[in-house]
């Protein structure tokens, strides 16, 4: 199966209990998320909710050509105001892996995120990959660097 990489990093002008405070809320995920996949959090989950290891997330999503379906995933790893992982447990994917890195810096913090993931089907995975599941991924990847820009403004 090949698995492939795709690594982000953003300054954000806010500290790192906002930060923490608001990427650790599974329902702001859909804040960030682009309009067209129509992302929803279909977990049990109020505003106050703030993710743990063990937590599992469901959503429904339309991320090609409006087809709706279901996706699951578990916070595996939690270290406060350090990092969080999520991964798939069901959806589109062969492997979702997706690290979230946050650092106090100078007037902000500093998040990086490190996706690693993997499309089923062998050679037909990989062609997808290269002809729209990777310009996919990176469009949603670029939405989200705008969505926070809006949200929290620009680092400067």
């Amino acid at each position: 199966m090949k698995t492939y990489l795709l690594k982000r990093e953003q300054n954000i002008p806010i500290s790192l209990d906002e930060a923490w405070d608001f990427f650790s809320s599974p329902l702001n995920l859909a804040k960030i998320t682009p309009n067209d996949m129509k992302f929803v959090v279909t977990s049990d989950y109020t505003a106050d909710t703030k993710m743990y290891a063990g937590m599992i997330i469901t959503y429904k999503i339309s991320p090609l050509l409006g087809i709706k379906m279901d996706w699951m995933t578990e916070i595996t790893h939690v270290d406060d105001k350090k990092y969080f992982v999520d991964e798939q447990r069901f959806g589109p994917y062969a492997l979702w892996h997706h690290q979230h890195h946050f650092k106090a810096i100078e007037d902000g913090v500093h998040m990086t995120d490190l996706l690693h993931y993997a499309i089923p089907y062998g050679p037909i995975g990989r062609f997808a990959n290269a002809v729209f599941v990777k310009g996919k991924v990176e469009g949603i990847f670029d939405y989200r660097t705008k969505a926070i820009e809006g949200l929290f403004g620009v680092y400067k």
